[in-house]
């Protein structure tokens, strides 16, 4: 999904742990007391994903059939294109993730368009996929996806807004000649199981105001804007969890604050109807600190529970020292009957972090109040010291009551697998050496 996702190890930096622990934040509005159900990590025999992966793991039962969507596609003028987001199957997710690299299959997506013509810009990766309920046959599913651009692959349009000013752009992973992207959420729309794609436009973004430029910003991230999301459906809507990379005003070298830039970011949330999906362009709202009331490109505000103080090394994404949660995965779990989100943590430079955190939220309907912003403290899962922990999840098992269920990483039980992807600089594996077992 980033400039990151498909990350090439050129140089690694030494990570810095800052601290673990228990993390809180400051509020913004008044929230209840949220409890927290208890867990444990059970070791188990690791478990390899056999093929690429660098997102979320966007994946649904089609029938009788555990379907995955990983990788990558389309145009990345750093990293080169990419045809690597495909699809596999298996009876349940222990033979999905099994299957070799031969095996995926490459489904019929939307290629690119030119510069400054409608349509799909930039590479995309499926993040999540929903599947709609009023389809039996289980085949008509939504692909919520992370989507990254660059001032060359989307230039700026002054008649729209769109688009990025190669003017003092920040520099990228690949070196001082590489930009850094810029990241947007949008979905596509498939109607025979994933098997081919139509795209339904971005929902949630960040302009060119809010781009975060030279000189302040030096972290080897993004740009700014929104990504690596992950959804989940909760009444009539479906809620956006995602992280916040952008300036909350209009970015001004000259009066750029980096507390105020901190100050709107980390993991974030908005929300879009479930029948508004099919043309979700300008139905999404996100959280403004009140309410739903912000627009798809307007300024938010994050899940303040999830915030990393400042005294514990909470800072700006811009930064290279700049200490934040992101990357979130949400799951509904039936035993605890609340919410989970596993999210990891960056303490330095090209997306450096080596700790994985969980938070629960027990209200079942999010639309309540302040319900989707009653997350409990981030509290330290896994710790892997000199790695780069990316894209944590929980998954199903290959247990009779987990096929019984169909369970997902969107709907799990009282026992998943938990899943990261762990960089070191000779290689990148995903996989799972735990299971989390969860108490009430």
């Amino acid at each position: 999904m980033m400039t990151k996702k498909g990350f090439v190890w050129l140089a690694i930096e030494l990570v810095v742990v800052l601290g673990l622990g228990f993390l809180s934040g400051g509020t913004q509005q008044a929230v209840k007391p949220v409890s927290t159900p208890k867990f444990k990590l059970i070791p188990g025999k690791k478990f390899y994903f056999n093929s690429f992966v660098d997102c979320n793991m966007a994946e649904a039962w089609v029938g009788d059939t555990f379907r995955i969507f990983p990788g990558k596609h389309g145009e990345d003028p750093v990293w080169g294109y990419s045809n690597e987001l495909k699809f596999a199957d298996g009876r349940n997710a222990d033979e999905a993730f099994s299957r070799g690299a031969d095996d995926f299959k490459t489904p019929a997506l939307p290629k690119n368009v030119p510069p400054n013509q409608a349509g799909l810009h930039g590479a995309v990766w499926f993040e999540t996929v929903y599947q709609d309920t009023h389809d039996r046959s289980g085949r008509t599913l939504y692909g919520v996806y992370h989507n990254e651009n660059y001032p060359e692959t989307l230039p700026y349009d002054a008649g729209t807004g769109e688009g990025y000013i190669d003017k003092d752009w920040p520099q990228g992973l690949k070196g001082p000649t590489s930009p850094a992207a810029v990241c947007r959420i949008g979905i596509m729309k498939s109607t025979d199981g994933g098997r081919s794609w139509d795209n339904r436009g971005i929902f949630i973004e960040d302009k060119q105001p809010r781009m975060i430029l030279k000189p302040q910003n030096t972290s080897l991230t993004f740009a700014g804007g929104v990504g690596d999301p992950s959804a989940v459906a909760s009444g009539d809507y479906l809620y956006l969890f995602y992280g916040e990379y952008g300036y909350p005003g209009t970015y001004n070298p000259t009066t750029y604050a980096a507390d105020k830039e901190y100050s709107g970011q980390c993991i974030s949330v908005a929300r879009i109807r479930l029948d508004d999906l099919d043309n979700p362009v300008g139905k999404a709202r996100r959280w403004d600190g009140r309410g739903f009331n912000a627009l798809p490109d307007g300024i938010g505000a994050p899940i303040m529970s999830l915030q990393i103080p400042k005294p514990t090394g909470g800072g700006p994404a811009s930064s290279p020292t700049g200490g934040f949660h992101w990357g979130p995965s949400v799951s509904w779990n039936t035993y605890l009957q609340a919410w989970v989100m596993l999210m990891g943590k960056v303490v330095g430079p090209s997306w450096a972090g080596s700790d994985v955190f969980i938070s629960f939220n027990t209200n079942a309907d999010l639309s309540k109040g302040t319900n989707a912003q009653q997350w409990s403290k981030p509290q330290l899962l896994l710790s892997r010291p000199g790695h780069f922990l990316w894209y944590p999840s929980l998954q199903p098992l290959n247990t009779p009551d987990d096929m019984a269920q169909k369970r997902t990483c969107l709907k799990l039980g009282r026992e998943a697998r938990l899943f990261v992807k762990d960089i070191l600089p000779e290689k990148s594996v995903y996989l799972s050496e735990y299971v989390i077992q969860f108490d009430k």
